[in-house]
């Protein structure tokens, strides 16, 4: 009796993914330990990935302004340069509109907070001064006298060493792995390069690979897999960066209208936080209303006011119009996305939810719809209102129900 190929190849695999979850579980420790190796080795080629994917965004657009340019490795060169020169202008931008406001805000903030402390201060001199009663209650029931001061420096001094030999111990600690992350950093940045160098290269590559290992059928719908995600996250990504740049001119118009201060930080502020979808905003809310509320408190209120009708409008209206159409959800699905990505991954779970549930809703739309067609299904019965289906049970329902009601007449 001759075994088929393919039946000892799935027996071997299924026997091998056996022994694997037998030892994962049994060794947890030591595959702990062997994740966070492969985890440690494999983020900085991770973060070169992902920063070549969003890079990619930019550096189309600039290559399409470049197609006079006959030779393609110049056209290449020059569009990866844009695309860095770009970028960082826009972070340079930002920080010059952040930093000299951050210092006006810090100059006003400081002397408020001290005039608070000692208004504090003052109120609770003037409160012991006004009830005697409970000064004396205090001084009768605290036994300062016999208190043993010097046990209590001692023991301050010791807490102090041991505090410093940690801070120390802590700050060699920071130290490595802030050099161990710069390196990743780096690494990562010149990954991230090569892969805006050679993305046409490593595409071919990979399709080389499905189609030599697995089904053709498999590998074409994989590659199409791949295809549908690049193109719906880059819609998602300019998508944002639309809604973004949308949401924070509305922001400085709508302040510049009511006069109120902090303009370019707060609306820089709100912008950037937006990022995270839906909910971003909030945090550029609850740090602007606070730095209005130390300059105006009456304005801090009004600002509250209208960050609220803004993000009204940024939720319902601009948001799933513009971030939800470039990826074909609708509003619903958008805010579906959102939440249940923030959910399961917090933050980034907010923004990568997004895309991902729009691909799968692509390919069930598509399966749907072939299977539809495969069961011959009348399209009047898939209409936004569909006719009125016929019975056999309420056909056969209806005399006898007409005989009871003559019945009852005749009784």
């Amino acid at each position: 009796m001759q075994i088929d190929k393919k039946i000892f190849r799935n027996i071997f695999f299924v026997a091998a993914g056996c022994i694997l979850l037998y030892w994962a579980i049994g060794e947890s420790a030591r595959y702990a330990l062997i994740v966070e190796k492969i985890k440690g080795i494999t983020a900085p080629f991770i973060f070169g990935s992902v920063l070549a994917f969003i890079l990619n965004v930019p550096m189309r657009g600039f290559e399409n302004l470049l197609k006079r340019i006959p030779k393609p490795g110049a056209r290449r060169v020059l569009a990866v340069l844009l695309t860095f020169i770009a970028v960082l202008l826009v972070i340079a931008l930002v920080f010059l509109l952040l930093l000299p406001q951050l210092s006006n805000t810090l100059e006003r903030l400081l002397p408020a907070l001290v005039s608070f402390f000692v208004s504090i201060g003052n109120k609770i001199n003037e409160f012991m001064q006004s009830n005697p009663e409970l000064v004396a209650w205090l001084s009768e029931n605290t036994n300062f006298e016999n208190f043993n001061w010097s046990e209590l420096v001692q023991n301050a001094v010791s807490v102090l060493g041991n505090s410093l030999s940690a801070i120390l111990a802590g700050a060699i600690n920071a130290i490595s792995k802030l050099s161990s992350v710069l390196m990743d950093l780096v690494i990562g940045l010149v990954f991230a390069v090569y892969c805006l160098f050679h993305k046409e290269t490593l595409a071919r590559q990979g399709r080389k690979l499905l189609y030599a290992f697995i089904p053709e059928k498999v590998a074409d719908y994989v590659v199409r897999i791949v295809r549908l995600t690049n193109s719906t996250f880059s819609n998602f990504l300019a998508g944002q960066c639309i809604e973004v740049v949308i949401l924070g001119s509305m922001f400085a118009i709508a302040m510049a209208i009511f006069g109120m201060p902090y303009i370019p930080l707060i609306s820089v502020l709100i912008a950037v936080t937006a990022f995270i979808p839906i909910v971003g905003a909030w945090v550029g809310c609850i740090v602007g209303a606070f730095l209005i509320f130390v300059a105006n408190p009456g304005q801090a209120f009004w600002f509250i006011i209208m960050f609220l009708i803004l993000q009204q409008v940024e939720n319902n209206l601009i948001y799933p119009k513009v971030v939800g159409t470039s990826i074909g959800l609708s509003g619903m699905w958008v805010l579906l996305a959102v939440g249940v990505g923030g959910q399961l991954m917090g933050v980034a779970g907010m923004f990568l939810m997004i895309p991902i549930v729009s691909v799968f809703y692509t390919l069930l739309q598509e399966q749907t719809n072939h299977r539809l067609h495969l069961r011959e299904i009348d399209p009047e019965k898939l209409k936004v209102q569909p006719p009125e289906l016929s019975s056999k049970l309420k056909g056969k329902l209806k005399p006898k129900t007409r005989k009871v009601k003559k019945e009852k007449v005749e009784g």
